[in-house]
C-alpha cells in the first residue's frame, strides 16, 4: 500500500522524527503500535503531510492568510478566531486531486469499502515527548463511504487550524507553518465500552499506579464530557481505587454512519464498564505499550468482545521526570529551588556547575534540582533534626515529608545508631552547632576573608585558558566549597538564627509577643543584600535632578544606554552612579543560582524601571532616612521589651538574658546573607571565563553561537574545548527540552515512584476565604496588589503589595518601593523573608498560586504576623 500519499499502519515502521513528519504523531504512534506483540490496532492506513502539502500548496489565499495569522496578537482572541476559520474555509473548499483522491481510494477497498471508518486528524506537532497536543485537532467516527472519507480528511487538515490548535501552538511558541497534517483512517471499532488508560497517576505522578476511567460505547462521550467515567486506580496487579458513574447515556455508531446518544438500560447504569479481570488486563497491556515507548503513555482503548482494541497512545506531557538512579530502592527527593527561591528550570550548564560547587549531592530533574533526604528520614538519630530544619524553611516541604513517613511502608527505618555518634550526614539540631562569642569582628574577619578569595580568584583566573580553565575550574571549584563550609561562617549564620529562634519562642512565652525579632533586627549591620536595596535609593538621588538624564534612561533599550548619558547635564554623575552600584552588585540576577541567566552587568536595563520608580516615588536621602527609622524602631522595640520583662518576676534574669540575645542577633544576622553574595561573585567570575571561552569555539566555526555553551554541561563543555568538536545536534535537543521543562510545576517533594507531593498547612483561625502561607515579618497592612512576574516589568507605586512567585535577593531594590509582600515559595530563613523583616514589610510567604490567585490590582490585606492573605475586591468588577 506504501506511496507517497498513502501508507499503510503496518508500514510506517519504528517512531522517530523522520516517520512522524511523515505520517504525524498520531500515525508514528499507531505505527510502533501494531508492531509489539499482543496489541490489537485496528487495521488502517495513513494520507501522509506530503498529501497535505500538494493541497495546501495550490491555494495561493491561505498562504496570505497564514502571514496575518503569524502577526495577530495571541491575545486578540476575537481576530484568531475569525482568521482561523476563514483558514479552515479555505482549506475545506479545495478540491482533492484525482491521483491523490485514487491512492485513497484504493486503500479504502482493500480495507473494505463499504465499511465504516474512524478519521482521525494526525499532526507533525502531535504526541510529542514534551507536548501532547491531545483533543487540538478534529476526530470524525462512523464515516461511510468513499465520498464521505475523503470530505472528512479534508475537514482533518482543515482542524489544524481550530481556535484551540492555533491558541495550543502559540502557547507552546511553535511556528504554524512548521507543522502539517496527516490523516489517520482505520476500520471503525463498534465497541461495548472504551475509555483511556493512563499508565502513570496523571494527578500525583507516581509511576506505579495507572488509572483507567471508563464507560460504555463509544470513547467520545467521554473526551466530549456528555458522560462521567468510571475511575480505577491499579498499582501492583491489584484495583485499589475505584468511583462508579452512573451511567445514563451512551454514544454508539448509526448504521449509515455517524454517531447518536442512546438511554443506558437501567440495570447496567450502576455496573462497572470493566471486571476487575478486565482492568487488570488492560493495565498489563498498558504496561508492555510503555515499555516499548520508553515513558508513561496516555492510551485510548475499546473492549470488544471481551478483547481490548488500542487506537491511540501518547506520551503524558504533564509528568514531572525522576531522577535517574542505579538501584531500585525507594527515594524522598526534596526541591533545591523551592530553599534558594528559583523554581524555574536551569539550563545544563548552570545546573551543573551549582551541583560541582554545592556541599551535597544533587540530582536533576525536569530542569531543576533535588537531594536524596532517604538515608536522613530513614534513620531515627537524623529524621528528627532534618524535619526541624526544612520545616523552618518551608513547612509545606515538612508536612510533605511526614505524609511520607505515615505511611511507614515507603521509607524504611533504620536500625537505631551506636549512641556514640550520630550517622554521617545528620542534620544539624538546634545547639548542635559549636557556640562563638557575640563579636563583631567575627562577621568583619568572615567578610575578609570571603573577599580575598574572590579576588585570588579574579586574579588567577586571567592566564587561565582552553583545557587548562576546566583543570584550574575544577580547583576552584573546591575552594569554593572550602570557603561555603567554613566551620566559623557556619557557627555565624546559625547564632543569627539560633538568637531570632530564642527571641521569639522566650517573648512570646514571657510577653506575649509574637515575632519580636522582626522589630528587633531592623537596619542591622553588615547584612549585604538590603544594604544593595538602599544603595539603588541613592543611585536614584543622583538621577533625580536631571530631567534629560531621567528621560533617556525612560527610553534606553539597549544595554549600552550608559554611553549616551556622558553628553547630558547630570549624566557624567548619573553613569558613574550606575557603574558604582554594578561594580558591587552587578553580578546578581533573578535566578542567580544559574549562571545562564543574564546579570545586571551584562543587561543593566533590568534596573531601569526600579530606579525611574525610586525617582518618582521617593524624596532625595531617603536610603539614609530609612535605614535610621528601623534602627530607632528597633532600639525603640529593645526598651520597651526589657522594660516590661524586668517587671515581670525573676525579671532582671529574663531581661539581661533577653538583651544579650538581642546583642547577638543583631551582631550576626545580617552576616545571613553574605556567603550567598560570596558564591555569586564567585560565580560571576566562573562565568565570564566560560564565556570567554565559547566566544573562541564560535570563532573557530565549532559552536554556532556563545549561548549553545549554556546548553551542555561543564564536563560536556570541557571535552568540546579539548576536542574542537561539538554535538549541535544535542544542544537542539537540550534547547527544546529546556523549553519544555517551563511547562512543568517542581513538587517541593518528589518520590522515586513519581509521586509529587506539595504539603498542607494545617492550622485553625483562619478567615474563609483567606490565602493561607507562612508568617515571616509581622504587621498588616492594606492596599493595591501588583502582581509582578518579571522584575524589569515592575511598576510600582508607593502602599502597593508585592505579589510574585518566588524573590531571591535581587529582588531586594524592589521591596524599598511596597508596604507588603506576598510569594509563592518561601519559609522563615529565607531571602526574602529576611529582607522583608529587615525593611519592616508585613510579608507572607508560601501561599500556593498566589500570582494566579491574586489579580493585579486587586485590593488584598496581608496579616504578617498570622501568615494569610485577603482579597478584599475584585478590580474587574
Amino acid at each position: 500500500m506504501a506511496g507517497r500519499y498513502v501508507v499503510g499502519l503496518d508500514e510506517v515502521g519504528e517512531v522517530d522524527a523522520g516517520r512522524a513528519a511523515f505520517v504525524g504523531g498520531k500515525g508514528a504512534h499507531l505505527g510502533a503500535l501494531s508492531r509489539i506483540e499482543g496489541i490489537d490496532v485496528p487495521a488502517g492506513f495513513c494520507v501522509t503531510t506530503e498529501a497535505y502539502r500538494r493541497i495546501t500548496a495550490g491555494a495561493p489565499a491561505l498562504d496570505e492568510q497564514l502571514d496575518r495569522l503569524a502577526h495577530l496578537d495571541p491575545g486578540d482572541r476575537e481576530a484568531v478566531a475569525a482568521l482561523g476559520a476563514r483558514i479552515r474555509r479555505t482549506i475545506e473548499e479545495i478540491a482533492v486531486p484525482d491521483d491523490l483522491a485514487a491512492e485513497i481510494t484504493d486503500a479504502l477497498a482493500r480495507l473494505g469499502e463499504g465499511a465504516a471508518y474512524a478519521v482521525r486528524s494526525s499532526a507533525t506537532a502531535e504526541d510529542l515527548p514534551t507536548a501532547s497536543f491531545a483533543g487540538q485537532q478534529d476526530t470524525y467516527l462512523n464515516v461511510v463511504g468513499t465520498g464521505e472519507v475523503l470530505r472528512h480528511i479534508r475537514r482533518c487538515w482543515a482542524s489544524l487550524f481550530t481556535d484551540r490548535a492555533v491558541a495550543y501552538r502559540q502557547r507552546a511558541g511553535i511556528d504554524h507553518r512548521t507543522v502539517h497534517m496527516a490523516v489517520v483512517v482505520q476500520r471503525m471499532v463498534l465497541p461495548e465500552a472504551s475509555g483511556v488508560l493512563f499508565t502513570a497517576d496523571p494527578v500525583t505522578g507516581n509511576r506505579k499506579v495507572a488509572t483507567v476511567d471508563a464507560g460504555l460505547g463509544l470513547g467520545e462521550a467521554l473526551v466530549s464530557g456528555l458522560v462521567a467515567p468510571d475511575v480505577f486506580a491499579v498499582r501492583d496487579g491489584e484495583v485499589v481505587a475505584r468511583t462508579i458513574a452512573a451511567k445514563r447515556r451512551a454514544l454508539h455508531a448509526v448504521a449509515g454512519g455517524g454517531t447518536r446518544e442512546v438511554e443506558v438500560e437501567a440495570e447496567r447504569r450502576e455496573r462497572p464498564a470493566l471486571t476487575d479481570a478486565q482492568l487488570l488486563r488492560l493495565v498489563e497491556l498498558g504496561r508492555r505499550i510503555e515499555a516499548r515507548f520508553g515513558r508513561p503513555q496516555d492510551i485510548e482503548w475499546c473492549l470488544v468482545d471481551d478483547e481490548f482494541r488500542i487506537v491511540q497512545s501518547r506520551p503524558i506531557t504533564t509528568l514531572f521526570p525522576v531522577p535517574e538512579r542505579a538501584d531500585r530502592d525507594n527515594r524522598v527527593y526534596v526541591c533545591v529551588g523551592h530553599g534558594q527561591m528559583m523554581t524555574d528550570p536551569m539550563k545544563a550548564l548552570g545546573s551543573s556547575l551549582w551541583r560541582l560547587t554545592a556541599m551535597v549531592d544533587m540530582h536533576e530533574a525536569g530542569g531543576r534540582l533535588y537531594v536524596d533526604v532517604t538515608p536522613r528520614l530513614a534513620s531515627p538519630a537524623s529524621r528528627a533534626g532534618l524535619l526541624d530544619a526544612v520545616g523552618k524553611g518551608d513547612p509545606l516541604v515538612r508536612d510533605a515529608l511526614e505524609t511520607i513517613l505515615e505511611r511507614e511502608d515507603f521509607v524504611p527505618t533504620l536500625p537505631e545508631p551506636d549512641p556514640a555518634g550520630a550517622p554521617p550526614g545528620a542534620a544539624p539540631s538546634r545547639g548542635a552547632v559549636v557556640a562563638i562569642e557575640t563579636d563583631p569582628a567575627v562577621v568583619t574577619e568572615l567578610i575578609g576573608r570571603s573577599r580575598a578569595s574572590v579576588a585570588a580568584l579574579e586574579r588567577d583566573i586571567r592566564a587561565k585558558s582552553g583545557p587548562e580553565l576546566f583543570d584550574f575550574l575544577l580547583e576552584a571549584f573546591e575552594e569554593h566549597k572550602r570557603v561555603v563550609g567554613d566551620p566559623l561562617s557556619i557557627q555565624a549564620i546559625m547564632a543569627g538564627m539560633e538568637a531570632t529562634w530564642w527571641l521569639n519562642d522566650r517573648l512570646g512565652e514571657w510577653l506575649g509577643e509574637r515575632n519580636a525579632a522582626d522589630t528587633l533586627t531592623l537596619s542591622a549591620p553588615d547584612n549585604i543584600t538590603s544594604r544593595m536595596g538602599l544603595e539603588l535609593l541613592d543611585v536614584a538621588d543622583v538621577v533625580r535632578p536631571h530631567p534629560e538624564v531621567i528621560a533617556h534612561l525612560r527610553d534606553a533599550e539597549d544595554e549600552d544606554f550608559l554611553d549616551g548619558l556622558a553628553k547630558l547635564p547630570g549624566g557624567a554623575a548619573a553613569r558613574d552612579a550606575i557603574e558604582a552600584y554594578l561594580d558591587r552588585y552587578g553580578m546578581r540576577c533573578v535566578g542567580e543560582i544559574d549562571i545562564t541567566r543574564p546579570r545586571w552587568r551584562e543587561r543593566p536595563t533590568t534596573l531601569l524601571p526600579v530606579i525611574l520608580d525610586h525617582v518618582a516615588n521617593f524624596e532625595p536621602g531617603a536610603a539614609r532616612r530609612r535605614f535610621e527609622q528601623g534602627l530607632s524602631a528597633a532600639r525603640e522595640k529593645e526598651r520597651d521589651v526589657l522594660s516590661r520583662l524586668r517587671a515581670l518576676p525573676d525579671g532582671e534574669r529574663k531581661a539581661e538574658e533577653t538583651r544579650r540575645m538581642i546583642d547577638r542577633v543583631r551582631t550576626f544576622i545580617g552576616y545571613r546573607e553574605y556567603p550567598k553574595y560570596g558564591i555569586v561573585c564567585r560565580s560571576f567570575v566562573y562565568k565570564r571565563a566560560l564565556l570567554e571561552e565559547a566566544d573562541r569555539l564560535v570563532r573557530a566555526g565549532v559552536l554556532a553561537e556563545r549561548e549553545d555553551a549554556f546548553h551542555l554541561t561543564f564536563e560536556e563543555l570541557h571535552e568540546v574545548v579539548r576536542s574542537r568538536r561539538a554535538d549541535r545536534a544535542l544542544i537542539r535537543r537540550r534547547e527544546e527540552e529546556f523549553r519544555s521543562y517551563h511547562s512543568l510545576t517542581p513538587p517541593r517533594v518528589l518520590t522515586s515512584d513519581g509521586e509529587c507531593l506539595g504539603g498542607e498547612y494545617r492550622r485553625d483561625g483562619v478567615p474563609d476565604g483567606a490565602l493561607v502561607g507562612v508568617a515571616v515579618s509581622a504587621g498588616t497592612v492594606e492596599g493595591r496588589a501588583r502582581v509582578v512576574l518579571d522584575m524589569a516589568d515592575a511598576d510600582l507605586e508607593a502602599g502597593d503589595i508585592l505579589v510574585t512567585t518566588f524573590t531571591d535577593p535581587s529582588w531586594s531594590p524592589l521591596f524599598v518601593a511596597v508596604a507588603g509582600l506576598v510569594t509563592e515559595v518561601g519559609g522563615q530563613m529565607t531571602h526574602g523573608a529576611v529582607i522583608a523583616r529587615e525593611y519592616g514589610l508585613p510579608a507572607v510567604v508560601g501561599v500556593e498560586g498566589a500570582t494566579r490567585l491574586i489579580r493585579d490590582g486587586q485590593r488584598i490585606r496581608v496579616h504578617g504576623a498570622e501568615g494569610y492573605v485577603e482579597v478584599l475586591d475584585d478590580p474587574t468588577v
